[in-house]
């Protein structure tokens, strides 16, 4: 045989053991979760001029002026996919009965509301529009609004907006989707979702967006979106958010938590909700000290309040309020209902509401609108609430996609071969499996995926005869554009023997040349190296890449087990210190000067044959 033959041979048996589908997947940054000028509470919070268009065209990379002060902003990197998910709930009435942009009878109520706006009351006169926009909520007013042609607006909004979806799609290049949030609070508590689907527009109008005013309950929710399945074949994707202030409502954490026919609960949420928002600016989702206390990196980005005013108890962090103990509880359910609810993947977003998709702490313009300016963050939302600087630059959505398009990200989210971050555009891979091997490493390094694994998102099933614990293969780089990475941990949640929900962080990868485990397994700090002049990191300290082979050490078969990887990197400036420098203070008060941003890949999950 000749060194060509050979060479030929070679490839052959690479592309049996490696199909080349898998390694075409590519890395795709996005957001899902963008409001526009279209969303009530943007409108009223100053913003009034970023509308869909501006949204899609600031993803993309183009210039757009700041809704508040006017200035040019531009992304210093372009997004590859945007949901605009305005609120389903009075859909583009503010902006439309102020602007003028279709025809409306001028009453007096419309009169009122341009000259709230004008005179900066704008937040005044959303006290009373509350009771229109949410009739089932808890929202009182003794002097509400009429608004005449109201559904007819929110019909001429919706429209709008899946039309400027379809301007804005280039398949192959940028990827925009039909989108909307269902914005339901219970008790105060935040059960919201955004929707989005691959639709286009025209189908888009067959239907109007079901919103929180129609009904409080997801499962309403999601028998609306069965039945446009079942009708006309449209397909959609309901990812809850801020589930950190759902008052223990987002992750109902036992079966008597859950209304009506718990099996019924269950299959239809595990149906439309495959995967869940896990940061974003309303604060970090994954874990809580109270929750996790073993966990020293647990107290990330914690956004302490409730968002509505109505309710007198103060904020409580609970089980059914963050992803760790959701999956955790997922476990248990299954084991009761046959169906684990919680088999989900994570992602990152932004939930935006001045129609930036601003996710990087130097380039992060707000909150609101009226956030945008440094001096104007000190305002508080309401007494005793929360102020600007209380929001944090977060977060990205990260896709493993065969192309940038609809259907193939809509694909990637179904099977939840996503993961979210902070910010920074760290590259994240994870595959799991039986027997891997330091080839099967290097050959994901290769962006081969090993025969017989599964990606972030799948489901481990022990082969016949096997004994041996799972293994999984890890790979992180870094940002080119941020700073480099302190370390990788798996963390991992099972059921034990007697029943009992339990969790266990593992630091898997570091700079082993500067650092070890101690007897507990923990890794010293990786130090900080942030200039307190320029706010810049500097990247002495840290690894531009970390990869791993892990395997279990702490396995039992008959035990049902969760593993998602958790990326940190080296700290880096917090936007409250940047804001703080420029208004020539040393620090805002309550806020961090640095932060270390991370990467939570969607997990992977095992279940004991029973």
């Amino acid at each position: 045989m000749t060194l060509i033959h050979l060479r030929l041979l070679v490839m052959i048996l690479a592309g049996l053991l490696y199909p080349a589908h898998a390694s075409q997947k590519q890395l795709l940054w996005g957001d899902t979760h963008t409001h526009s000028s279209y969303s009530f509470d943007a409108f009223l919070s100053d913003n009034r001029t970023a509308d869909p268009d501006t949204a899609y065209r600031f993803a993309r990379g183009e210039p757009v002026l700041h809704p508040l002060h006017k200035w040019r902003v531009q992304l210093s990197r372009p997004l590859d996919f945007l949901v605009v998910a305005d609120h389903a709930e009075g859909l583009g009435v503010m902006e439309i009965y102020y602007s003028g942009r279709h025809p409306v009878e001028l009453t007096e109520d419309i009169r009122e509301l341009r000259e709230a706006v004008d005179s900066g009351e704008g937040q005044t006169f959303f006290t009373r529009v509350l009771p229109l926009i949410f009739p089932s909520a808890d929202f009182v007013t003794d002097n509400p609004v009429e608004l005449k042609g109201y559904d007819n607006v929110v019909r001429l909004a919706w429209h709008d907006l899946v039309d400027a979806a379809d301007r804005h799609n280039r398949p192959g290049e940028f990827t925009t989707f039909v989108g909307w949030e269902w914005s339901a609070y219970e008790g105060g508590g935040n059960l919201h979702r955004v929707v989005f689907s691959p639709i286009n527009a025209s189908e888009a109008k067959t239907f109007m967006p079901f919103g929180a005013d129609k009904s409080n309950d997801p499962r309403d929710l999601w028998r609306f979106l069965e039945q446009l399945n079942k009708s006309r074949g449209y397909d959609f994707i309901a990812i809850p958010h801020n589930s950190n202030v759902s008052r223990n409502r987002m992750f109902p954490p036992l079966v008597t938590d859950i209304p009506g026919n718990k099996s019924l609960w269950a299959q239809m949420r595990y149906r439309w909700e495959p995967v869940v928002e896990i940061t974003q600016y309303k604060g970090d989702s994954e874990t809580h000290p109270n929750l996790s206390p073993e966990d020293e990196f647990a107290d990330f980005s914690p956004f302490p309040f409730l968002i509505s005013s109505v309710v007198p108890e103060p904020y409580s962090p609970d089980r059914g309020d963050f992803v760790r103990s959701g999956l955790l509880s997922g476990l248990k359910l299954r084991q009761a209902l046959g169906t684990n609810p919680y088999e989900f993947g994570v992602i990152g977003s932004t939930d935006s509401h001045t129609g930036l998709s601003t996710a990087e702490e130097d380039e992060f313009a707000g909150k609101m609108a009226m956030d945008g300016i440094p001096e104007s963050k000190a305002m508080m939302y309401s007494e005793d609430s929360f102020n600007g600087w209380d929001m944090s630059a977060a977060g990205m959505a990260a896709v493993w996609a065969e192309a940038n398009t609809r259907d193939a990200i809509f694909d990637a989210f179904k099977r939840r071969e996503v993961y979210g971050t902070t910010g920074p555009r760290i590259s994240l891979k994870l595959y799991a499996g039986w027997e891997l091997t330091q080839g099967d490493l290097t050959a994901v390094l290769d962006q081969k995926p090993p025969l017989g694994s599964v990606p972030m998102g799948g489901i481990l099933t022990m082969p016949k005869g096997k004994a041996s614990a799972p293994s999984l293969i890890i790979s992180a780089v870094k940002d080119p554009l941020n700073a480099n990475l302190d370390r990788v941990q798996v963390i991992k949640g099972w059921v034990d023997e007697e029943g009992k929900a339990r969790e266990r962080v593992y630091n898997v990868a570091w700079d082993r040349d500067r650092r070890e485990l101690d007897e507990d397994g923990k890794l010293e700090a990786v130090g900080n190296t942030v200039s307190m002049t320029t706010g810049r990191a500097d990247n002495s300290i840290g690894s531009a890449e970390l990869s791993v082979l892990w395997r279990d050490p702490d396995f039992r078969s008959n035990e049902d087990a969760f593993y998602y990887v958790r990326v940190l990197q080296i700290p880096t400036i917090h936007h409250s210190w940047l804001d703080a420098r420029a208004l020539g203070k040393t620090a805002i008060e309550g806020q961090p000067k640095t932060i270390q941003e991370r990467a939570y890949s969607s997990p992977v999950w095992y279940y004991a044959p029973r």
